[in-house]
């Protein structure tokens, strides 16, 4: 399977818990599609202690996966949003 753009896309968006609003991560996104999965080598920042757990609600936003050879956080429908 192919990987994903080396380069990657130049569009950082930021991510916030869609429960307490808390930042959770600034992120290189490609399209113009909802979120669904994260990269971890477009993750520019990472606000988070515990990788897919939100620091302040203690929410589960995303889970490990590998995603089309890559590692990735595939984001739990309706836990986050972005701006």
């Amino acid at each position: 399977m192919a990987k994903p753009n080396a380069k990657g896309p130049v569009r950082t968006v930021q991510i916030f818990c869609a429960k307490c609003k808390f930042q959770l991560l600034k992120y290189r996104k490609g399209g113009k599609g909802a979120l669904v999965k994260c990269f971890k080598e477009r993750i520019v920042e990472d606000f988070t202690v515990d990788e897919g757990i939100c620091p302040s609600c203690s929410v589960q936003f995303a889970r490990n996966a590998m995603i089309r050879g890559a590692p990735a956080l595939k984001i739990v429908g309706g836990k986050v949003q972005m701006k």
